[in-house]
C-alpha cells in the first residue's frame, strides 16, 4: 500500500508515525462526547484545522464516503485520517486510541452492575435509561431535520418506520433501508451536485476486492459455521459482526440491531440493555463501544473481559473492511446521480428506523409514569435549547431517577 498519500490534487499531508496519530486519537478520544455527529466536527478542528494532517477537501471527499458506508461514520474517518497519516499502522493505532477509553470505562461499568442493586442503584439505572431517551429523541429530530427537509424523504421515513414497527424483525430493517433506497431512486434525484475533487488517497483495486470479499465471506458464512459448530464464542461474533454490517446513519441506528440480537436471543435483559445505553451517553468516543459493554454482561459465556474484546472487535471490522473494499471505486461512483438519489432515500429511511426504536425499546422501557415523562422532556430541553453535552443530561438524569426512585 504504498500509494495511500498520493492525490491527484495534493493536500498538505505527510507520513507521521503510528504513535503521533495514536496520540492524536487519545486526545479525542478522551474528549470527544456528543456523537457522531460531534467527532466529525471534533475531527476537522484538531487535524484539519490545527495539525493539517489533510486539507478541507480531501477531508470533505472522507466524510462523504464515510456517510455513503454502513458503519460507524466517526470510526471509518478515524481509520481512514490514521491510514492516511502513519498507513496501517497508524490506522489501527487511530481506532484503538480514539476506541479504547469509552471501551475501558463501559467494561468496568458492566462488572460493576451489582452494585446497582440497592435503591440507589436502581435509581440511577432508571435514570440512565430516561438519559436514553432524550437522546435518542435528539438524534432523531436532528437526523430528521437535515435527512428529510422534503416530503419525498419524509413519506420514505414514515414508511420505513411503519414496516419495523410493524414486522419486528432485523430482516425488517434491512428491507426498509432497501426500499428507501429504491425510493431514492425515483423520487429523490432533484438535488443532483456536481463533484470535481478526488478522493485524498486511492488503495489498489486488488486490496479493495480482498477486503470485500472478506467482508461478505464472514457475512454470510458466519452464520452457516455458527450452526455446524454450535459455538457460543462464534455465534456472539456473528451477532455484534452482522449488527456491524448493517448500520447505516450513524452510531444511534445500531440500537435496534443490538437489541434484535442480544434481548430478542435472551443473552442480555431489557434493563440491562437500556442501562448500558444509557452509560455509553456518558463516556466519550464512539457508540460502538457499547458492544464491549454486552459483550461484558452477556449471560452465557464467554462473557466479561472475554465477551467484551470478542464483542468490541466483531462490530468494528465489517465497517473498516468495506471502507478499504469501497475506496478505490468511490471517486467516480460519487459523482452519479443515480448514487446521490439512492443513498438520499436510503438515509431517509434511516431516520424511520431510528424513530421506530425511539418508541420501542427506548420510550417503553424509559418512560413508566408521569415522573420519569417529566424528567425525559427536562433532559431533552437541556440537550436541545441549552445545547448541554450529554454526559452533563446523563447526570442529570441519574440523579433524578435516584429521586424517583427514593419516592416511589
Amino acid at each position: 500500500m504504498t500509494d495511500l498519500t498520493k492525490s491527484h490534487k495534493e493536500s498538505p499531508t505527510g507520513v507521521g508515525s503510528a504513535g503521533e496519530v495514536f496520540m492524536a486519537f487519545l486526545k479525542l478520544g478522551l474528549t470527544s462526547f456528543g456523537g457522531p455527529i460531534a467527532h466529525l466536527g471534533y475531527f476537522r478542528d484538531e487535524l484539519v484545522e490545527r495539525r493539517k494532517w489533510i486539507d478541507e477537501k480531501g477531508y470533505a471527499d472522507l466524510l462523504a464516503l464515510t456517510q455513503f458506508l454502513p458503519g460507524p461514520a466517526s470510526s471509518q474517518m478515524g481509520f481512514a485520517l490514521g491510514l492516511l497519516r502513519g498507513g496501517p499502522l497508524g490506522a489501527f493505532a487511530a481506532w484503538a486510541a480514539f476506541t479504547l477509553p469509552s471501551a475501558i470505562l463501559l467494561t468496568l461499568f458492566a462488572f460493576g452492575a451489582a452494585a446497582f442493586d440497592g435503591p440507589m442503584g436502581s435509581g440511577i439505572i432508571v435514570g440512565l435509561k430516561i438519559a436514553a431517551v432524550a437522546i435518542v429523541a435528539q438524534a432523531v429530530w436532528g437526523m430528521a431535520r437535515n435527512l428529510c427537509p422534503d416530503r419525498e424523504r419524509a413519506t420514505i421515513a414514515l414508511a420505513a418506520a411503519l414496516i419495523v414497527v410493524l414486522v419486528p424483525d432485523l430482516l425488517a430493517q434491512v428491507a426498509a433501508i432497501s426500499i428507501g433506497a429504491a425510493a431514492g431512486l425515483l423520487f429523490c434525484r432533484s438535488d443532483h451536485e456536481a463533484v470535481d475533487s478526488h478522493i485524498a488517497f486511492p488503495v489498489s483495486r486488488t486490496v479493495g476486492v480482498a477486503s470485500l470479499a472478506l467482508f461478505f465471506v464472514l457475512l454470510f458464512g458466519l452464520p452457516i459455521a455458527t450452526v455446524a459448530s454450535s459455538s457460543q464464542g462464534l455465534a456472539v461474533f456473528d451477532s455484534f459482526y452482522r449488527a456491524g454490517s448493517l448500520v447505516f446513519g450513524g452510531g444511534h441506528v445500531v440500537l435496534p440491531l443490538l437489541e434484535t440480537e442480544v434481548v430478542r436471543n435472551g443473552w442480555v435483559n431489557q434493563d440491562q440493555f437500556l442501562a448500558g445505553y444509557g452509560a455509553t451517553q456518558a463516556v466519550p468516543g464512539p457508540l460502538f463501544t457499547f458492544a464491549a459493554y454486552l459483550g461484558a454482561v452477556l449471560g452465557p459465556e464467554p462473557n466479561g473481559l472475554a465477551g467484551a474484546g470478542i464483542a468490541l472487535i466483531a462490530i468494528f471490522l465489517p465497517g473498516f473492511l468495506i471502507l478499504l473494499g469501497v475506496i478505490p471505486f468511490w471517486d467516480s461512483f460519487r459523482k452519479r446521480e443515480s448514487a446521490q438519489a439512492s443513498m438520499r432515500g436510503a438515509n431517509a429511511a434511516v431516520v424511520g428506523i431510528l424513530g421506530a426504536a425511539l418508541y420501542d425499546p427506548v420510550f417503553t422501557g424509559g418512560i413508566t409514569g408521569p415522573y420519569a415523562f417529566a424528567l425525559a422532556l427536562t433532559c431533552f430541553v437541556l440537550l436541545m435549547a441549552w445545547k448541554a453535552p450529554p454526559w452533563i443530561v446523563v447526570l442529570v438524569a441519574a440523579a433524578g431517577g435516584i429521586v424517583i426512585g427514593l419516592a416511589r
